[in-house]
């Protein structure tokens, strides 16, 4: 009988790259920190011993326990790839490999020397006791420049093996100006971490180097007998003349604003800071940053000469109101105009149905068949469960309220829909509301623009556009719950969805009424199409010319030629595109070119960026939350960032709609934050920064109050 072959384990290099072991496992353990986490001795081929920590599949139920082990391991790999060619990186537990997007998600650290300081206290020295507080400040120092908070420095977890400290593995890291989460014990974390107020500080640990210290040279973590102030030096700090230097320069101080920063504490403690005299390679992103740069300032100018031209006085006659797309939208940055509809801001009217602003005609274009239409009441309809138009006579209904609220479920037909695949209705809150706005998503089949729509309309529902002031209801509600069930809530499960289907006639997957305090709501409806639709020139993507918005969805599987990509391209069979999104250029060519640039807001979303999430760039972005309001300094930042990633990763031909509208962000979003296995997303979806590029359209559009128009 033949032997069973050896199991093997594959993973990813801290490079990103993928390799594959034989494997014998050893047996579990529970290590300190967090309770999700396991540990295990691997024996890796022929012999290399590692340590792996796996989130097991009991401890998945926490919907916590996932996001804190790839931010663990996102902080090894950034602090591997940044000082993992240095000796002095042995002050870190050094990462070896992971896998977050296996049954058991997991990372693999070599094995540590020495013993935790509580073991080794009684063996050490005063010239010990120096080294150790010493290597701890410099290992602060490290980890600030990287911009990360280590948050559990104790006696228990960091080691000692007679010359050098090691850190234990960053199970509690923050990135520095993160808020705080609880994390600690006194007296080893900071009075502010432990309560979990302000933001993540360096600092932070340097409370915890200090308490580490007092340990090291009274040999207890407080006096005996005495009152130790937890949230301040302890009581008896001036009876150890090795701490006076410390004492003195506020390492001790409750609050982080008043201690020391690691490189001054390096100063005091009289050690070399390493990093103050490196150079330091350059940033290969920083060409792609100037490039943004000077190409906004040359797009500026080019409106700002235009808006000049415009505003000078002249003795012709006035001219018509301009079609939709035309100059005034380009220069002054209002929604484009649309047929009968006034250019005047939005405001509540004293007649019509209720909350209507209307033309003077009473016209809104429809969004389908870019016609003229009228709120009529004699083409009411309702839809029955089965799609069956069947017509809504109000005209014997006085109670207001029971009105209101028929309408408010009600479609009109439109009046030049015709029969067959092109009869299409309006619900009627679209006609007696503010002045519409309308947001397609393009990119060619499969790059995410459902999954990002679908994640993007759940932060929504889930009221992630209400620290913005703005509220939103369903434009019909029926056909909201439909696309909340078929979509939402299945992305929600975990279950990846289906590919949009092509249409013969252009319909919008969804609808909001978005309205801000005082201000009238604004209809917003969103547009799903095939991207088998989107790369042809046919009446279906006819609609396109009266879209206000655009949001193009950038796959990096198809734009990045980044080496690390290639696993995943081939396992899904997507190959690499130098020319760009088809879709992109087709929407793109379609469109009006006002003064040479398409007038319509846009933002460029580089979908999937949980592939990404290791590079340091994706990482700063994809790590952080959305600011509570609109941020456009913020917003302008993460658009220079990606703009030069694009530009260094991908050919300039996936830049053309940046380079080709007059407004266009960009950002990093992950509107699944994994990979799909057997049509599932095995961690469930996780969508990161979705709502972004909807904040930002809305402020180019005027939906946010304040925003820049």
């Amino acid at each position: 009988m033949s032997a069973h072959p050896p199991e093997e384990l594959e993973f990813h290099t801290p490079q990103g790259d993928p390799v594959r072991f034989a494997v014998r496992y050893g047996e579990d353990t529970r290590p300190p920190g967090p309770p999700h986490r396991w540990t295990r001795p691997l024996t890796l081929g022929a012999g290399w011993s590692v340590t792996q920590v796996r989130l097991p599949a009991s401890a998945q139920g926490d919907p916590r326990a996932y996001t804190l082990l790839e931010r663990e391991v996102t902080a090894a790999v950034a602090l591997e790839r940044r000082y993992g060619a240095e000796k002095f990186a042995a002050v870190f537990t050094r990462i070896v490999g992971y896998d977050l997007d296996c049954a058991e998600p997991f990372v693999l650290y070599h094995q540590s020397a020495g013993a935790p300081l509580s073991e080794a206290l009684p063996d050490l020295g005063a010239e010990q006791h120096r080294h150790i507080v010493g290597q701890l400040a410099f290992a602060v120092r490290l980890l600030d420049d990287v911009g990360l908070v280590h948050r559990a420095l104790a006696p228990d977890t960091v080691r000692w093996d007679g010359s050098h400290v090691r850190l234990s593995e960053p199970y509690a890291v923050l990135r520095a100006g993160e808020a705080r989460e609880p994390f600690g014990a006194a007296p080893w974390a900071s009075p502010e971490q432990r309560a979990g107020s302000g933001a993540a500080d360096s600092r932070d640990d340097l409370w915890s180097v200090a308490r580490i210290a007092y340990l090291l040279h009274s040999g207890h973590p407080g006096p005996p007998g005495r009152t130790d102030r937890a949230d301040g030096p302890p009581d008896d700090l001036g009876d150890y003349r090795r701490l006076a230097v410390l004492a003195q320069s506020g390492l001790f101080a409750a609050e982080a604003a008043a201690r020391p920063s690691p490189a001054a504490l390096l100063r005091l403690l009289r050690l070399p800071d390493p990093l103050a005299h490196t150079a330091g390679a350059a940033d290969p992103l920083d060409a792609g940053r100037q490039r943004y740069t000077t190409e906004l300032a040359r797009k500026q100018a080019v409106l700002r000469a235009a808006r000049e031209d415009a505003e000078e006085p002249t003795h012709e006659p006035p001219s018509p109101p301009p079609r939709r797309g035309g100059l005034r939208a380009l220069l002054f940055g209002d929604p484009p105009d649309r047929p009968g509809r006034p250019g005047s801001p939005d405001r509540p009217t004293d007649s019509g149905p209720p909350s209507v602003e209307q033309a003077e005609d009473g016209t809104r274009m429809c969004p389908h068949c870019l016609l003229p239409v009228a709120y009529d009441e004699s083409l009411l309809v309702t839809i029955d469960a089965k799609g069956n138009r069947i017509r809504l006579d109000l005209s014997a209904e006085n109670r207001p309220g029971r009105r209101q609220d028929l309408l408010r479920t009600a479609y009109q037909l439109c009046p030049d829909g015709g029969d067959g695949d092109e009869a299409h209705e309006l619900p009627v809150p679209y006609l007696t509301n503010g002045r519409p706005l309308s947001i397609a998503f393009v990119g060619s089949s499969a790059v995410g623009k459902t999954h990002l729509m679908a994640a993007m309309l759940g932060e929504v529902e889930l009221g992630g556009l209400e620290p913005y002031g703005l509220k939103c209801l369903p434009l019909n509600p029926e056909a909201h719950r439909t696309y909340l069930r078929e979509r939402v809530q299945r992305l929600q499960q975990g279950r990846q969805l289906g590919r949009t289907g092509q249409q013969t006639f252009a319909r919008f997957a969804d609808g909001l009424l978005v309205s801000a305090p005082g201000r009238v709501p604004r209809p917003v409806v969103f547009f799903d199409l095939a991207g088998e639709d989107l790369v042809q020139d046919g009446a279906v993507t006819s609609f396109l010319l009266g879209v206000d918005a655009f949001v193009f969805v950038v796959d990096p599987l198809r734009a990045l030629r980044m080496p690390s990509l290639d696993p995943v391209r081939e396992r899904y069979g997507l190959p690499r595109r130098d020319l760009g999104d088809e879709a992109f250029a087709t929407v793109l060519n379609r469109l009006d070119r006002p003064h040479g640039f398409v007038a319509a807001p846009a933002a460029l979303a580089v979908n999937k960026s949980d592939l990404l999430r290791f590079e340091p760039v994706v990482d700063d972005w994809l790590g952080r939350a959305l600011p509570a309001r609109h941020d456009p300094a913020a917003e302008t930042a993460e658009s220079r960032d990606a703009y030069a990633f694009l530009a260094h990763h991908a050919s300039p031909a996936w830049l053309k709609p940046f380079d080709d509208c007059a407004r266009c962000s960009l950002h990093f979003v992950a509107a699944t934050g994994g990979q799909a296995r057997d049509d599932r997303f095995p961690h469930g979806a996780r969508p990161r920064r979705v709502l972004g590029p909807l904040v930002s359209i809305f402020a180019a559009c005027g939906l946010l109050e304040g925003s820049d128009r």
